[in-house]
Parts: C-alpha cells; structure tokens; sequence
C-alpha cells in the first residue's frame, strides 16, 4: 500500500526496487518491484502492536522492516529487533532503517525466527506476519512471492516458538486469514492466554477476511472478541475515516 508516488527505481544485488512513502508520508521504505510489498496487512498489524516507551521488541519474519519502523515512528525510546532470514530482504530492511535515521533503536538480524537455539533472548512483545497458506492452498503466487504466503510451517510452530520469546504479561500479536483462527486458537491453547480478536472485515456488510490476534505470556483472562475494523464503506472513499486514519499514521488499533 502506497501513500504517495513512486520514486524513481533502483536495485540492489540484483533486485529492483521503488521507494515508497508510507503511513501519510511519515516514513519512506524501499522494496522489491516484484515480491512481497508493503500492504494494508503491514500497516495494521504495526499498528496493533502494543509499544509503550522504553519496551524491547521482536518482529518475526520483518522483510523490507516497514512494520518495525511504523512502529517506532508512534513509540519513543522503543527498539525493535527484526528478524529475516533472507540475505537480501534483510540487508534492504538495513537500509530502510538508515533511511529513516531508526538505526540506533533496531537491530536486523539474519536469520530464522522460529529457531529455539539463538541466543535473541526475551521480549516485552512479538509481532508477526506470517505466511498465511500452506502448500496446495489458494491460488499459486508468483516466485518472487512464494516465500511471503506459502508456509514452510505450521502455525503451531510459530506459535510456539514466539511464546518463548516473551517475556511475563508480553503479548504476541499476529495478523492472519480468518479462517485459520480455529488453528491459531488451537495452537494458543496451554501456551498464552487472555486472547483477543479484532476481526478485519472488506466491509461491514461483508464477512472477516483477516483476523488481528493478541494473548499474553500467563494471562488468564477470557477470550474477548472485538468490534472489528471495517476497510471499506459505501461513501466511495478509498478506506474507512478509521482505517483511512490508521493507514496514514493518524491512529492505532483500538482493542478496547
């Protein structure tokens, strides 16, 4: 999702690329022509994320970094360190982070998110944006793509992989397809709790085809399910004034 024009492309190692203003101009991200791009999905996943001054974060899979950076754009003295394990997307998140002078607060690394060994430690929150399918499912995305929406695996594994790397009371959030939350509750269960559900619908007369998902490390609080966030309405505008205001910057995730 783009905010304003298209800069002149570029490349690096071989990959072309644009530079894009994102959230209302507030910060600019380069990213491949062709692959995963800077969505929607990017955009309110940050902007569900649970960032107070002063915490330490983790964002699995960060890809060009756009979500981690929207982050810090709204959460003072905050860092974030994002993990990548593609060469080229994470030396691209780098820059992305130079690019809007972030690089004292992040630290990208190289690397598998779901790995148990590496030595990352724990965190005041995780957030993720994992691969929402698993092979055979939906429509074939293009090559440049597979990586971002085929899931080498389950969502029990990133599940539980993450919730190792919270630490008590911290949250996981994720954004994924609605109708893989009876997995994602099933992988939750006995791992966090206090879970919340905000879904995300096309429009309010239309089902969820996303889902928002936070629970906490050692929360025994009862599941709550949200009012919702719907994209579009009949006014012909292009989103929402909640989502509009989300999208640009303006505004977070009300969990309330």
């Amino acid at each position: 999702m783009k905010d304003a024009g298209r800069a002149h492309g570029s490349h690096v190692n071989d990959i072309d690329l644009t530079e894009d203003a994102i959230l209302g101009g507030r910060i600019r991200v380069r990213q491949p022509v062709s692959g995963y791009r800077v969505n929607a999905d990017t955009l309110l996943l940050a902007a569900a994320v649970e960032a107070p001054p002063c915490v330490r974060l983790m964002e699995a899979g960060c890809g060009v970094g756009a979500a981690m950076i929207a982050v810090l754009a709204r959460s003072a003295n905050t860092t974030i360190v994002g993990i990548e394990r593609d060469q080229n997307i994470a030396a691209l998140a780098r820059e992305n982070v130079a690019l809007n002078a972030m690089s004292a607060r992040v630290e990208i690394v190289t690397g598998d998110a779901l790995s148990r060994d590496a030595n990352w430690g724990v965190f005041d929150g995780v957030f993720a944006n994992p691969p929402f399918d698993n092979e055979g499912e939906g429509r074939a995305p293009a090559v440049a793509r597979r990586h971002a929406y085929i899931a080498e695996e389950p969502i029990d594994r990133w599940v539980a992989a993450l919730a190792d790397r919270l630490t008590g009371g911290a949250a996981l959030t994720l954004i994924h397809r609605a109708a893989k939350l009876p997995d994602i509750l099933a992988a939750l269960e006995g791992r966090l709790g206090g879970i919340e559900i905000l879904p995300v619908r096309p429009r309010a007369d239309a089902p969820a085809k996303r889902v928002l998902v936070r629970a906490r490390k050692g929360s025994r609080a009862p599941l709550r399910l949200l009012r919702g966030l719907d994209l579009h309405d009949a006014s012909g505008a292009k989103y929402t004034p909640e989502t509009d205001a989300i999208l640009r910057g303006e505004a977070v995730i009300d969990w309330t």
